[in-house]
């Protein structure tokens, strides 16, 4: 699980049946200090993020499996979970 920020969405037009009616969104994962990691994933977004949300990502393929309620396994392992309002860390953790 990491905090990202939703940096773009994504269109695709040929796709595996699985992601079929998915919104998916270009997600790059946060340090602790807020800058983003160079590095990008794609999530299947379930909370209706938009571009420039903070979100909380889960990164397991049995999990996301698990959340979109697919019986069986599926390629997919990204998926956005919540909208992160306000996130607090203590000066001892940083």
């Amino acid at each position: 699980m990491y905090l990202g920020k939703v940096i773009g969405n994504v269109v695709a037009t040929v796709k595996h049946p699985s992601y079929k009616d998915q919104k998916l969104m270009l997600v790059a994962p946060m340090q602790p200090d807020g800058s983003l990691k160079k590095a990008t994933m794609l999530a299947v977004d379930t909370v209706d993020a938009g571009i420039n949300d903070v979100v909380l990502v889960i990164s397991e393929g049995k999990s996301a499996s698990e959340i979109l309620e697919f019986e069986k396994r599926v390629p997919i392992r990204s998926v956005i979970i919540a909208v992160v309002d306000h996130v607090d860390i203590s000066e001892q953790d940083q």
